[in-house]
Order: structure tokens, then C-alpha cells, then sequence
């Protein structure tokens, strides 16, 4: 299965990067939830496992199916290029009522039961109260779960836009959508998604390009119209998200494992890197540091991704427990 969305001339001129914290909070309460999420988090997991311990996440699990739709009210699209979360949960808090209850009464049908459960029925008799304790519910995930942690998210986030963005002067908006994730095809006027069957023009509004720490291993696309339609995708480097700066080493587990040499490629890769950069960065052959990589790839620690003639490489989940000696 398979998504498409079209592009027309205006399209190109409207694409734009954001960061959006409501979004994060958003997908760190999704992750909590969904051990297929949590590989690159454990770190922040065991921080926050007492914390999270203490919130009532189930009013907004009940609008987050794994198959189907959540509300666009609940999480719109980015206001701005660097809006903060007041911001934009003030724009959920100012959500029309009745055009909240129908978003939500099509989210809830996506789970069996929930439109006639008791909070099903709540929110629906009562959309504005629904709209408040929503933006309550949000507001303390986002000060227990994400808060504490926002600036080295919004660095790695911001590291990202910075990079595709150069990319994006560099070769042009068609070869930068398949670098965001390899699961991304283009055919010069049309983008493909894995997953879902729906067909969408993009009719001059263009598309947000929003990367997130929280969302990985899923490319996420959506929102109807008045939004701008966004492509969410899995931030560049967020297999070093968690590294302590400077705390950098080489567990000597890994070395008896792996042997030292390669158990130093593994662990310097805290950010995406090529051959070269790592060659330079360990003092080693250029041709060592290549099988390696091909070796720890082959064995499921790293993946590899083309940056039009650089190929780089980012630690997958075990290779980060691996060389984080976890």
C-alpha cells in the first residue's frame, strides 16, 4: 500500500522546515505506549518511568490509533519556524468547539467502542469542555515528559533542519524527499509514502517538512484542509540522541566482542558520519574503517543512508545499546 501526494508550480514555492514541541509531546506520549518506538529512547525512559507513572495518559491514547485518524485540532500543524509550545497550545485551546467534536467523533471511530464509551460520549456531549481538559492533559504531558529534556531535542531537531536545508540549496527539492527517509520515492511530481491508500493535492499550500526525535521508525504524513499538509520523518542522528557530551567510550565488553578497532567505529557514531569522516575522526585506513562499517551493518547495528555521493552511517537501536554498553 502506498500514499500519494501531488505537487503543483506552487507547491515547490511553499515547502517549508519547522519544529514543533506540541508535536514531540504528542509522539513522546505515543512512545510510551509503543515498545516498537522505544528502541533509541531507554535512556529517557528510565528517567521519566516514575514521573510517567503518575499521568493520566489514557483521554489522549483513546485519540491516537495505531491505524487511523487523530484529531488535527488536538496536534496542528506548526504555527511558525521556531513557535513554542505556549503558542501552540494556545492555538488548541482556541479550537472551535463543534468543529472539535466532529474531528474527534472521526478519530473515535477508529477504535471499536470508543465513540459509546463513557469518555467517547462525554466529549461529544460536551466539546468544549472536551477541548479544555484535552489542552490540560497535553500541557502536563508536555511539562513531565518533554520539558525537562527540550533543549537538547530542539538542538538535535534544529541540527537537522540546518542540514536538509543546505541540502535543499544544494540539489533542489526532488532529491531531498527520498534523502529524508529511503522509504520516500519521487517522480518529479509526486511524492510516495509507505502505508495508507489516499491520493492528495497539494493544491499551492506546499508541504511542512517536520522532523521529530519522537516518531521513529514511522514517516507520518496528514492533515485535511484548512491545514497545511506535513510530512513528519525520523530526525537525522537521533541514535546519539541520549550520549552524555563528552561521556563518549568504548565499553571493553564491546572491544572483547567486536575487536577494538571496530568496536570504536560503532561507538563513534554518536551522529550520522561517512567512511572518510570517521577514518579522520579514529587515525585509521579509510579502507579498515569501510569493512567495518559493512560488517556492523550486515549484523543489524548500523544503517546506512545516500547523501547524494556520501554515504552515511547512524547506529540502529541495538547498535546504540551496544555501544552504549546498555
Amino acid at each position: 500500500m502506498a500514499s500519494h501526494l501531488h505537487f503543483g508550480e506552487d507547491d515547490f514555492l511553499n515547502c517549508r522546515f519547522a519544529v514543533s514541541p506540541l508535536w514531540e509531546t504528542h509522539d513522546a506520549v505515543r512512545t510510551l505506549r509503543r515498545p516498537d518506538r522505544q528502541g533509541y529512547h531507554v535512556p529517557w525512559l528510565r528517567r521519566i518511568r516514575t514521573a510517567a507513572a503518575g499521568l493520566d495518559l489514557a483521554p489522549l491514547w483513546l485519540l491516537m490509533p495505531r491505524r487511523g485518524h487523530s484529531p488535527d485540532w488536538l496536534g496542528p500543524p506548526p504555527i511558525g519556524p521556531a513557535a513554542t509550545f505556549e503558542e501552540e497550545i494556545a492555538a488548541v485551546r482556541a479550537a472551535d468547539p463543534e468543529a472539535a467534536r466532529e474531528d474527534t467523533a472521526r478519530s473515535l471511530a477508529c477504535t471499536p467502542g470508543a465513540p459509546a464509551s463513557e469518555q467517547g460520549r462525554a466529549w461529544l456531549a460536551d466539546p468544549v469542555r472536551m477541548v479544555r481538559e484535552l489542552a490540560d492533559a497535553l500541557e502536563v504531558a508536555w511539562r513531565v515528559l518533554v520539558e525537562p529534556e527540550w533543549p537538547r531535542l530542539r538542538a538535535l531537531l534544529e541540527a537537522d533542519v540546518a542540514f536538509h536545508s543546505r541540502r535543499l540549496a544544494e540539489v533542489g527539492l526532488g532529491t531531498l524527499l527520498p534523502e529524508l527517509d529511503a522509504r520516500l520515492s519521487w517522480d518529479g511530481r509526486t511524492l510516495t509514502l509507505p502505508g495508507g491508500v489516499y491520493e492528495r493535492r497539494l493544491g499551492g499550500r506546499g508541504l511542512v517538512l517536520m522532523p521529530s526525535v519522537f516518531c521513529w521508525p514511522d514517516v507520518i504524513t496528514g492533515f485535511d484542509p484548512p491545514w497545511q499538509p506535513t510530512l513528519v520523518y525520523p530526525a537525522r542522528g537521533v541514535g546519539g540522541l541520549w550520549a552524555e557530551p563528552g561521556a563518549r567510550t568504548t565499553p571493553e565488553a564491546l572491544v572483547r566482542l567486536l575487536g577494538r578497532n571496530r568496536a570504536a567505529v560503532l561507538a563513534a557514531l554518536d551522529d550520522p558520519a561517512s567512511t572518510t569522516a570517521l577514518a579522520h575522526r579514529l587515525g585509521l585506513a579509510a579502507s579498515s574503517v569501510s569493512s567495518h562499517l559493512s560488517v556492523l551493518r550486515d549484523s543489524g547495528l548500523l544503517t546506512a543512508r545516500r547523501y547524494g555521493h556520501q554515504v552515511l552511517y547512524e547506529r540502529t537501536p541495538l547498535g546504540m545499546a551496544l555501544a552504549s554498553g546498555g
